[in-house]
């Protein structure tokens, strides 16, 4: 319970941080996206030494489909202390990850107060399901969506090379 509570202020204090370092910058739309990019780019490093870590002793993957079933079962619960609640798929490369109480946004209201914060929040987590991603061989895109917190969507849409 501590290190959950741990992880959360740490993910706070960074997305600060970021936001805190870019402030001095006038244009205000380029500021947003740099921090985005560098949070989202620190997730990337994080999921892929993760993935690196959990996968050492699994057997390969038969398809994309059996991949995202452990990164919603397993991958996710070791960091969130939790499976994801919904996956969906359209069997093209686009999957749906839902989070009906995702972590790293209940310590907001619940409700829309708060809504036009919850993107830098998230950027971290796309960053960290694309790293676990292209470690396992998948390029990918992953954005997030949020319409009601502390629920999101996390949608992957895979890169066919």
């Amino acid at each position: 319970m501590a290190d959950d509570t741990l992880f959360e202020f740490l993910h706070m204090e960074i997305v600060a941080l970021v936001y805190k370092e870019q402030a001095t910058r006038e244009d205000i739309d380029k500021e947003r996206v740099t921090c985005v990019s560098a949070l989202e780019a620190m997730g990337f490093r994080v999921g892929q030494g993760l993935i690196e870590r959990f996968t050492k002793d699994c057997p390969t993957f038969k398809d994309d489909l059996d991949l995202m079933k452990f990164l919603c079962k397993d991958f996710w619960s070791t960091i969130f202390k939790k499976q994801i609640d919904n996956l969906r798929t359209n069997h093209q490369g686009t999957y749906v990850l839902q989070d009906n109480t995702f972590a790293l946004l209940t310590q907001f209201s619940s409700g829309k107060q708060y809504l036009e914060e919850a993107p830098k929040y998230l950027a971290f987590s796309c960053g960290l399901i694309r790293g676990a991603l292209s470690n396992l061989g998948l390029e990918s895109v992953v954005t997030a969506e949020v319409s009601l917190m502390p629920s999101c969507k996390f949608q992957v849409v895979i890169q066919k090379l």
